[in-house]
């Protein structure tokens, strides 16, 4: 049986974190490609330090109205400098040692190997690979409580910073939370982190901490923040230089950001920059899908769904699930009704859930999973669509 009183940890990062800033410029490359085409082939990887960015991974668009790939290929390649840029902009980087208008961008970008695109284009997966999905009815949006909350910590400290609200505050910035709970469900806070960029440098900790509690206290359900909450508000002391100045960046570092925060298994692919074609990303979203119908449908209070592939194979090599001890039905009748409800191959998953679109920049922080489905076919993943579906076919 799973322990019911315990304290859990998890942590998020803000947009402006270096990772973050190179997720960013990777899922902004890959909406710009899907743009053009929606069959466009990318797997692209950013790396930021000091005054740096450098792109490059590999990046494909098929023939179409008597034009060559390659051909349209040398058309795209000169937009990359200039997203990139655009980036680092809207995350609000104008430091003197990394500022949006005068780092150095460096393109390596190059087309895909045709050892991929001959299974891909087949409808197998892109790679080899295991992944998984996982959904509790611990929060609304069935998710873990702490990587929930962490994000939304981070997100409104972002847009109080836009905003200028607290416009003292600059882009980089961590946040992480110890959640007690009793009888398997959240109920305080016991230890909040919160290490936020700053730009005047004269600020102290206590004043960070005047100036980001307020916001806290906003987005952290009643009753979390107790007068035992221990507060760590930038506690090694400054932090004015943020981001990849402060430390170097690279694309697919913060998987564990991106998913559960810890709480669930992970496939160990990143998703940032890949196309939908590549299962690390594309069957990563079907499995937080299926994972979180299964719970909606009261079929289990928490559900691990594992899902698995082989390059150029189209089928899974399995479904497994595992429900903790909560499921009203068994795990094998669950994970014969995924079979039955969802064509879990790479194509059959971009054609349910809508993935061969630009969607892909807007995952890049705050985490991909526990969002609000958008009408443009954002977030899809997070649709609660299969309920009645899954009820039918256990």
């Amino acid at each position: 049986m799973s322990r019911l009183n315990y304290i859990f940890t998890s942590e998020s990062v803000s947009e402006g974190h270096p990772d973050k800033v190179c997720d960013r410029i990777s899922d902004a490359v890959l909406d710009y490609m899907l743009g053009l085409d929606s069959q466009a082939r990318v797997a692209c990887e950013t790396f930021a330090t000091t005054g740096l960015v450098v792109i490059g991974g590999e990046i494909g668009l098929p023939d179409r109205d008597g034009r060559a790939g390659s051909e349209r290929l040398k058309d795209a390649m000169g937009r990359i400098p200039q997203i990139a840029r655009d980036c680092i902009r809207d995350i609000g980087y104008e430091q003197d040692k990394f500022h949006w208008n005068t780092c150095h961008v460096l393109n390596f970008l190059h087309e895909q190997s045709v050892n991929i695109s001959q299974g891909v284009d087949n409808g197998g997966a892109g790679d080899q690979g295991i992944m998984f999905g996982y959904a509790t009815d611990e929060t609304p949006e069935l998710m873990p409580a702490p990587i929930l909350y962490s994000h939304a910590i981070l997100r409104r400290l972002a847009a109080a910073r836009k905003s200028g609200e607290a416009a003292v505050l600059g882009p980089d910035a961590k946040s992480q939370l110890s959640l007690r709970y009793e009888d398997g469900k959240p109920v305080a806070v016991t230890q909040i982190v919160v290490s936020h960029q700053h730009l005047d440098p004269a600020l102290t900790s206590a004043q960070v901490r005047e100036i980001v509690e307020p916001f806290v206290h906003e987005v952290l359900p009643e009753g979390w923040l107790t007068a035992d909450t221990v507060w760590h508000v930038n506690p090694t002391g400054a932090f004015v230089i943020g981001g990849p100045d402060g430390d170097a960046g690279l694309t697919g570092r913060k998987i564990i950001v991106d998913t559960y925060g810890g709480a669930a298994p992970h496939g160990g692919g990143a998703f940032s920059g890949k196309d939908p074609t590549k299962v690390d990303r594309s069957a990563a979203y079907a499995a937080r899908y299926l994972a979180k119908n299964i719970v909606a449908a009261g079929l289990a209070s928490r559900c691990t769904l594992q899902l698995s592939y082989a390059i150029g194979v189209a089928r899974p090599l399995s479904i497994y699930v595992e429900t903790h001890g909560t499921g009203e039905v068994e795990p094998a009748a669950i994970e014969a009704a995924v079979a039955r409800v969802m064509d879990l191959t790479p194509r059959g998953i971009r054609t349910h859930l809508g993935l061969d679109r630009p969607i892909y920049q807007r995952t890049a922080a705050y985490g991909h999973f526990g969002r609000e489905p958008e009408a443009d076919g954002g977030f899809s993943w997070e649709r609660t669509d299969l309920v009645e579906a899954l009820k039918k076919a256990v």
